[in-house]
């Protein structure tokens, strides 16, 4: 074959390669280009867990101003097993800010926090406690924990409820209304000072964090309950409200569709009775009392482990977490009063059945259960043979055609005084059921109409020797093959 007839040839297929070079660079810029500009995006997940509902996706199309979510991290997995940067938080996390990027009013965005290595923005921000996620929107914030992303069953985590969470969350914040709580004064009630003993301050800082506005009322000096109160809460007062003041609650609670917290302690008259019978719920004079000794600390503290599913409760439920309360009395729905009228009573949290109600307390040394004169658990009550020590009561009414009950006024009432003080906040399960009882009375219960997502999860075992070989299979016979080929195909192209 002439020389020149070879190089030509020689030529030829050196201008095929680099055209194919060419195309194929030209093509693959084309796919980026229709991929940045055109993008597309199939969730093919069993429970579309990296998908956010149509409901949630139609919120954050009009969300009216910017959010900024703050995950605090602490870079190991906690007790439970879960963690604020666990894959299904951080997936969930990306489907916000991608779903609101071409929201110029409202765009969502994600920080990560290390609490113990950022100490600058652990200041910045306000919370040093890892795994949380802090929504922030303008001067507006609302802290969320992992038992409010997960349903817990004995401590381990079966369900991934994030996307209701923070949807929620994001339309709180968001939403120029701020829910005010007033704590009522006059009657001696709790301080909302740091004293140690009595103060509530730790409570009402929980509170702020929340997004909540907190100030006090006294009912003597108002002709009515100021109409931006979203909650009233009352602390151990230790004398009674007048009639007067009891006819304003009766009237914000009725005619206002009105929400009420009250902590009784034993020994006080409130002066509410008759509007607690109103709501079904009696309060009893009396101081509980239990003989079994699992049932109460060697402070003399009882132990209640009877948690009645609630919205008040969830967290309770999910990590069957007692509470811990001091001095109470008995707080359980009216004997003999069938369910109706719109008005349902439920017992939140009840003694064991060795518990009673002692009539006769204020005799010193008298801690003897006398039949027929203390009070008793009533086996037809539920929960059966227990003494309630939490209630909650709630009148719904039906309005117009609408196929469903509006609530028409919340109330909840604990038969112990010093519950939330700053001594007290700090047991378990103290905490979670007051913020329970206050956003289940403030309204903050919505639950929007998406599903949980199970948690599923993959553990690969391998010992030492299987990921030795898997190490030199990824490093050596991956590339080896690759080059190998390479080499076949070089050698036949020169044949």
């Amino acid at each position: 074959m002439p020389a020149d007839h070879l190089r030509t040839s020689r030529w030829a297929r050196t201008a095929h390669l680099v055209l194919q070079a060419a195309l194929f660079l030209t093509l693959v810029i084309g796919l980026n280009y229709l991929a940045g500009s055109h993008e597309w995006r199939f969730d093919l997940t069993r429970y579309r867990r990296y998908s956010l509902s149509p409901e949630t996706l139609s919120y954050m199309k009009d969300l009216p101003r910017p959010v900024h979510i703050v995950v605090t991290i602490n870079g190991a997995a906690n007790t439970q097993g879960v963690h604020a940067d666990s894959p299904e938080i951080q997936g969930l996390l990306k489907e916000y800010a991608h779903a609101t990027e071409d929201n110029r009013d409202g765009p969502i965005t994600v920080e990560y926090v290390d609490v113990y290595e950022d100490r600058r923005k652990v200041e910045k921000y306000g919370i040093d406690q890892p795994d949380v996620l802090l929504l922030i929107c303008g001067d507006k914030r609302k802290a969320l924990s992992l038992s409010e992303l997960y349903h817990f069953e004995n401590k381990v985590p079966k369900a991934f409820v994030g996307e209701p969470a923070i949807t929620g969350a994001i339309l709180e914040v968001s939403s120029p209304e701020r829910k005010k709580i007033y704590f009522l004064v006059g009657h001696g009630e709790l301080p909302g000072d740091a004293d140690p003993a009595r103060g509530i301050s730790i409570v009402l800082d929980e509170l702020r964090i929340r997004n909540f506005a907190v100030d006090t009322l006294e009912l003597d000096q108002k002709r009515a309950i100021p109409e931006d109160a979203s909650l009233l809460v009352a602390v151990a007062p230790l004398t009674p409200y007048s009639p007067r003041e009891q006819e304003l609650l009766r009237q914000y609670l009725g005619a206002g569709a009105g929400r009420l917290i009250l902590f009784l302690a034993p020994g006080t008259r409130s002066g509410l009775d008759e509007l607690l019978l109103d709501w079904n719920v009696l309060v009893d004079d009396d101081l509980i009392f239990d003989s079994g000794s699992n049932n109460v600390t060697e402070d003399g503290d009882l132990i209640i482990n009877v948690i009645q599913p609630h919205p008040i409760t969830q967290v309770l439920c999910d990590h069957t977490m007692p509470l811990r309360i001091g001095a109470a009395r008995s707080v359980r729905p009216l004997p003999g009063i069938s369910p109706g009228g719109g008005l349902t009573v439920l017992t939140l949290a009840a003694t064991s059945t060795t518990a009673w109600g002692e009539v006769s307390y204020r005799q010193r040394g008298h801690q003897a259960y006398t039949r027929g004169v203390d009070i008793k658990g009533l086996p037809q009550m539920d929960p059966a043979n227990r003494l309630g020590v939490a209630v909650a009561s709630e009148r719904t009414t039906v309005r117009g055609n609408l196929p469903f009950s509006v609530p028409a006024g919340r109330l909840v009432v604990f038969g112990t005084g010093d519950l939330i003080s700053n001594a007290r906040i700090t047991n378990p399960g103290t905490l979670p059921i007051f913020l329970g009882a206050v956003n289940w009375a403030a309204g903050r219960d919505r639950q929007l109409n998406i599903p949980p997502r199970p948690v599923d999860k993959f553990q690969l075992s391998l010992s030492a020797g299987e990921l030795a070989r898997l190490r030199y299979m990824l490093m050596l016979a991956l590339p080896g093959a690759a080059g190998l080929l390479g080499l076949v195909v070089y050698w036949t192209r020169r044949i």
